[in-house]
């Protein structure tokens, strides 16, 4: 009622608290007599309201109930519940700490921030701290000069939206790097910065799938949840090519075309091809040849190539280095016409800020007019957040040398990848000791993708308890070990194969305990189901 109900209260109290002089009282009781009329006299104001009517699972949006995300899924429910009854002194478990390496998140398992780049995150978000005495003391001099550098520019600061395609100085700081790494020309009209890799995904899907259920995507088995939880929400067709794990996890062009007769002889129309290179959770890095072939097979067949290259930092094979999809298209000659996309986070590599959601994408060979698109598409969620966007600048222009912070940059960032190459050799070395565990050496990434070959026995055990067979396994290493690992059946695995895909974060310190645990869990698991 607005300002009206003031007075309605005032014209409901008791006489004694409302005696006032005629004047000032009419209007009060000509609004409660007209109130009374209105809706039923005086009791029909104290009628309490109809029951209310709460959703139920059969009437949300079914694409809802069909999306599942692994990485997020039962494990995870149940290692969190583990630590509330650990932390309650319920727990009955025989382990101390439940140790997470089910997702690629450095820094929850004990890694580091990297020190020059939270300083300037620091007096982003604090600018007051520049004009404090004994600054200088606290904070390196390159980064008080990068965060000048960037409040000049922003001078909004990171409290306001910014132009939805991002800071326009940090779009050109990864130009500027895509150039260097690449040797070739990047424009920052072509770079949109997003909340992650993940959500600049999101984007792309959105704009190239039109929904109906006769659109397809052409993914990779074992793939990144999220594709196919993306998927199921906009009703497409996930038409999975096998990677083939005996030739560690190559990519077959021969499966591709395969896929994509059997999608046009069901009437689906495949629009994109998704490439996680280095590969996720499979850890393969794509040699150049490779690489080739799948540009060529975009070209010939008409699809966005969409290059996931979130993990190009992480190389621990020498003889497989990193290459981008864009630098592999304008050194081939003639150059096909492609439209690629390439995604970048801050999540990955060494850096590991998956919290402040940090990344881009880069569109190339794109129609000006969709590219309009994609940016109205963006702007309806205004902008991706503003620290996010800093970090990815920071991601794409650290300290060079000569810097001030650039032997202490350098340092951090050396003893994190050489340690997780350690890490990811103990581990991988570990798991081919078991008993039916097979695992290729990981040539990139964060993560191990062993096979496990389970008896019979532990194969009915599962079937009986609801359980798909390398979710059965998991779970009883969870309980037994406090180890939280995904299922193979979560990423999608050859049929009659099993997996789990493991992480090597944790610290190095503990590593030998994770490999010792995991050991002594399955050869009871074994012998138990022999």
């Amino acid at each position: 009622l607005g300002g009206a109900g003031f007075e309605m209260r005032q014209a409901l109290r008791p006489a004694a608290q409302t005696a006032r002089p005629v004047a000032q009282t009419a209007r009060p009781l000509a609004l409660r007599r007209r109130l009374s009329t209105l809706h039923g006299g005086a009791d029909a104001l104290r009628k309490p309201y109809p029951p209310s009517h709460v959703l139920t699972l059969g009437e949300i949006n079914p694409n809802v109930l069909s999306a599942q995300y692994a990485v997020r899924g039962e494990l995870v429910q149940r290692a969190a519940a583990i630590k509330e009854e650990m932390a309650a002194g319920s727990a009955n478990v025989p382990f101390k700490k439940v140790l997470e390496c089910n997702i690629g998140n450095p820094q929850a398992v004990g890694q580091s921030p990297i020190g020059f780049n939270r300083q300037v995150l620091s007096l982003m978000v604090c600018p007051a701290l520049l004009d404090q005495p004994g600054v200088d003391a606290l904070f390196a001099p390159d980064a008080i000069a990068r965060a000048k550098e960037y409040l000049a520019a922003i001078p909004s600061g990171v409290g306001a939206y910014s132009d939805s395609q991002g800071f326009r100085i940090v779009r050109e700081q990864v130009a500027d790097f895509i150039s260097s790494r690449d040797g070739l020309p990047a424009s920052p009209e072509d770079i949109f910065l997003t909340d992650g890799a993940s959500k600049g995904v999101g984007f792309l899907l959105s704009l190239i799938l039109r929904g109906g259920g006769s659109d397809g995507l052409l993914v990779p088995i074992p793939q990144y949840p999220l594709y196919s939880a993306t998927l199921a929400l906009q009703e497409t067709h996930m038409l999975g090519y096998e990677l083939d794990e005996a030739a560690g996890w190559s990519l077959p062009i021969s499966l591709l075309e395969a896929e994509l007769e059997d999608a046009q002889a069901k009437g689906v129309a495949t629009r994109a091809l998704v490439v996680i290179n280095p590969g996720n959770p499979t850890g393969n890095s794509l040699p150049y040849d490779n690489m080739v072939e799948c540009i060529d097979f975009c070209a010939k067949h008409g699809l966005v190539l969409m290059a996931d290259e979130v993990y190009q930092e992480n190389i621990w094979d020498g003889g497989r280095p990193f290459h981008s999809f864009k630098k592999v298209l304008m050194e081939m000659s003639p150059r096909p016409n492609l439209q690629l996309v390439s995604f970048h986070s801050t999540s990955k590599g060494f850096l590991g800020e998956c919290g402040l959601r940090g990344g881009y994408f880069e569109i190339v060979g794109f129609d000006p007019e969709v590219k309009a698109q994609l940016l109205k598409l963006i702007s309806i969620g205004l902008c991706s957040n503003t620290l996010g966007q800093i970090a990815t600048g920071l991601m794409v222009q650290p300290p060079r040398p000569g810097d001030a912070s650039y032997e202490i940059y350098s340092g951090e960032r050396d003893a994190i990848l050489a340690s997780m190459k350690r890490r990811a050799t103990m581990l991988v070395d570990g798991l081919n000791a078991l008993e039916g565990v097979t695992c290729n050496q990981p040539q990139g990434a964060m993560y191990a993708f062993p096979s496990i070959t389970l008896p019979p026995k532990a194969i009915a055990a599962a079937k009986d308890a609801g359980k798909v067979p390398d979710t059965f396994y998991a779970l009883a290493l969870l309980e037994a070990t406090g180890i939280v690992v995904v299922p193979g059946s979560g990423f999608g695995q050859k049929e009659g194969t099993w997996h789990f895909r493991t992480t090597f974060l944790p610290p190095e310190s503990e590593m030998t305990d994770v490999v010792d645990r995991m050991t002594a869990f399955h050869a009871d698991f074994m012998g138990k189901y022999a």
